[in-house]
């Protein structure tokens, strides 16, 4: 009897079919799709570099003049209502002068970067940071201040046409989605500008805040979807 059993078992065994790695039954097909969603934005704030540089006879008055008038800067942009904690220093230099006019002098510099959280003060903070005295200007940077919450609409728009092209898929097989076997996340993409992005105009020369558009930004990712179809 013990041998029947264990031949019973052993033909059990031989007609039980091993279970398809990439997690779909045997009644059921494949399906992989990869899609791209996309979500637009328009940028709520803007990271613009403003600084001083500044000549002197010795490294000491070149020293000096730059913090006075970097000063008068971070003051302006005070007044402004930009806060403390939104100005980050990105660099401070303090070097000979080996050519030029100033050949034998000191130039030292000062640059920050400044975070402006509301797009539409971007250009009069320009104005007021080279009306103080600065006089190296670049930017703006416009971005989304909150940039994953723009993503995500964009994945949920991937993973929507990969739903409508599975459906495709399956109707034209005379079968239907049974079930979502996996979902890979595909690598996003930087946001692409749309509109324009316009800061420094001559007009600077005058205290004229400059134009700042800040237009639109298209984020686009990618999903990679598994499904089960099925009769």
């Amino acid at each position: 009897m013990k041998r029947i059993a264990m031949l019973g078992l052993l033909l059990a065994a031989g007609c039980t079919q091993p279970a398809d790695p990439r997690g779909v039954r045997p009644d059921e097909v494949l399906l992989q799709v990869a899609a791209t969603g996309r979500a637009e934005a328009a940028p709520d704030e803007a990271r613009i570099t403003v600084g001083v540089s500044s000549n002197g006879a010795t490294a000491q008055a070149a020293s000096a003049a730059n913090a006075q008038a970097m000063s008068r800067v971070t003051a302006a942009l005070a007044r402004l209502g930009v806060k403390a904690e939104d100005v980050q220093t990105q660099n401070l230099s303090l070097g000979r002068i080996d050519y030029g006019p100033g050949r034998g002098g000191y130039r030292a510099e000062n640059l920050v970067e400044v975070r402006i959280r509301d797009v539409r003060q971007a250009g009069p903070a320009i104005a007021a940071a080279t009306e103080a005295g600065g006089n190296v200007v670049s930017g703006p940077n416009l971005r989304a201040s909150d940039p994953d919450a723009v993503l995500n609409r964009a994945y949920a728009a991937a993973y929507r046409a990969a739903r409508v092209r599975a459906e495709a898929y399956a109707e034209a097989a005379d079968l239907e989605i049974a079930r979502v076997v996996a979902i890979r996340d595909g690598a996003g993409q930087p946001p692409v500008p749309y509109g324009g992005r316009y800061a420094v105009v001559e007009a600077q020369a005058a205290n004229v805040a400059p134009p700042v558009q800040a237009g639109s930004d298209t984020y686009q990712v990618q999903v990679h979807v598994d499904f089960a179809l099925k009769r």
